[in-house]
């Protein structure tokens, strides 16, 4: 991960908007000047009391038939499925999007294997991507464990997915020692996740695509 991504990836940003309320104040004659010019066009305004009704009645006919052709554009939004017609598109998840867990296991080894379930009313995709998993302040990342992406999993009321992180890969006592993982959902991620797993030796980690099965999320080096 470069510089610039990987600080994009573990440091979210906030933008706090204001707003400017203005008033105008004026004098007793100023009203009072308002008031005669109000009343001088009452008359006016009465003896159009007709004219006005048929404006009314036509400016309401255009604005129904404004307010139907709007409604027909929103309800034909989505991705083109190149036949002429349209289909919804999913939101894909973000690290604030879902619930996080982690256990160890003893397998191959020994790896973490994170658990991602949708947040309650939440229901997203998980991109056919490896998750984003960083290690310390420097950033080390996870390379593949595996030799092509899986396929998007949509995380929706009880469905789960797993990934499987081997810290190191390498062999003899080189290292460095942490207690913790960052987890984003890709390198963009705005609000990745600080994960605590106890205290683990990071050197070349690995880690596996999503999976709807945990016994498919181990991590073989």
């Amino acid at each position: 991960m470069s510089g610039n991504r990987r600080k994009a990836f573990l440091v979210s940003a906030a933008l706090v908007g204001g707003a400017l309320l203005m008033t105008a104040c004026q004098d007793t004659d100023t009203a009072q000047d308002t008031g005669t010019a109000q009343g001088s066009s009452s008359a006016a305004s009465d003896s159009s009391t007709a004219d006005s009704g048929k404006g009314t009645d036509k400016g309401s006919d255009k604005g129904s038939d404004a307010s139907g052709q709007g409604t027909v554009d929103g309800a034909g939004s989505g991705a083109d499925t190149g036949n002429g017609e349209r289909e919804p598109v999913g939101q894909t998840c973000g690290a604030n999007d879902i619930s996080w867990s982690t256990r160890s296991e003893t397998q191959a080894g020994g790896y973490i294997l994170i658990s991602a379930k949708a947040k309650s009313g939440i229901s997203c995709y998980l991109p056919a991507a490896l998750p984003t998993v960083a290690f310390g302040s420097d950033g080390t990342q996870a390379g593949p464990a595996e030799q092509s992406v899986g396929e998007q999993v949509k995380l929706s009321g009880s469905t789960t997915a797993y990934a499987g992180v081997k810290t190191k890969t390498t062999n003899g006592d080189g290292g460095k020692e942490l207690d913790s993982i960052i987890v984003g959902v890709g390198d963009d991620d705005p609000n990745p996740v600080s994960l605590p797993v106890g205290t683990i030796t990071v050197e070349d980690p690995i880690v596996t695509n999503w999976h709807t099965a945990p016994a498919d999320a181990v991590p073989f080096s």
